[in-house]
């Protein structure tokens, strides 16, 4: 089973990202429409805790983080390459997913906070358990956090100022899918804000209206059982490898936890099958899902021996 099945929500700003990624390539792919707030019954057996959004699969192998997905569907679907860059143009997502992504979360939850239901609040306090969800604060941040989005946007705003279709030329790659997704989250969420600070760059808001033409490849809907039932009927393709360079000596057959660095840090456990510089596989056995590999990136990740 090869097939692409992404499991994510609409509103995410992180699958939309991969979205774009999927319409650069062409791609067709099964959508799994997943909670954006736990539980999440039927994702958890795939993954073993990991509870961030979007999570790829394909078979029986299970891949977190928008960083390795798109290197799992360049890997894949080598045509159209989409990444041409590809150490710096990682290096670029962790701008975008954090300092540009910090500075825009604000913007949109200062002004929205009393609209949002407190299910959402309690549930984002717990990804980010030394962070309350306090709306007051937010808003009163407002005026910083403008400061800050402005900063960011005129980064890219200078990148196309010799009138370049994308921002490394003609043809739309990675980095467009990695800049575009902060503004997407903004205009969405609250388009008056967007507008307003959008206003000062006009090169950004035509490259923006570009890159959203670019679609999502085409998808179709599958349910999340459906899913579970692929997972647990197929096996991984991963092959179990040592990595030499492993700065730690770990090897196939460890039993490791992995995590995120940032929030969300609910630990995954499983036996080691792989890793690379950029990239952790481990097994492990779920009842609903039967035996899968679960991949995760390096950087943003820790990993610790059980």
């Amino acid at each position: 089973m090869s097939e692409i099945i992404f499991h994510h929500y609409w509103t995410s700003p992180f699958s939309e990202k991969v979205r774009i990624v999927f319409g650069m390539k062409g791609l067709s792919w099964r959508s799994v429409e997943i909670p954006n707030m736990m539980p999440k019954p039927d994702l958890m057996p795939l993954t073993g805790g990991y509870r961030k959004t979007p999570v790829m699969q394909i078979g029986a192998d299970i891949y977190c983080d928008t960083q390795l997905i798109i290197r799992e569907l360049e890997r894949r679907h080598p045509t159209p390459a989409v990444i041409p860059h590809a150490g710096l143009s990682f290096a670029l997502a962790f701008w975008s997913d954090r300092p540009f992504f910090q500075a825009t979360v604000p913007l949109i939850f200062g002004e929205v906070g009393p609209m949002i239901p407190e299910a959402f609040k309690k549930d984002r306090e717990k990804m980010f358990p030394e962070r309350p969800f306090n709306y007051e604060q937010m808003k009163a941040a407002i005026p910083a956090f403008k400061d800050q989005w402005r900063a960011h946007a005129d980064f890219l705003e200078a990148q196309l100022q010799d009138g370049r279709k994308f921002l490394h030329g003609a043809v739309a790659t990675i980095d467009d899918a990695h800049c575009h997704m902060n503004i997407w989250f903004l205009k969405s969420f609250f388009a008056p804000t967007a507008e307003a600070l959008l206003k000062e760059f006009p090169k950004l808001a035509a490259w923006y209206a570009r890159v959203c033409a670019i679609g999502h490849g085409t998808h179709t809907v599958m349910d999340s059982k459906e899913a579970l039932a692929i997972a647990k009927a197929a096996t991984s393709t991963t092959v179990s490898r040592a990595d030499e360079h492993d700065p730690n000596g770990r090897k196939p057959g460890d039993r490791v936890s992995v995590m995120p660095d940032d929030y969300g840090r609910d630990p995954v456990m499983g036996e080691l099958v792989f890793s690379t510089a950029q990239e952790i596989a481990i097994k492990r056995h779920d009842p609903a899902a039967g035996d899968v590999v679960v991949h995760f990136p390096r950087a943003g990740f820790l990993v610790i021996s059980a």
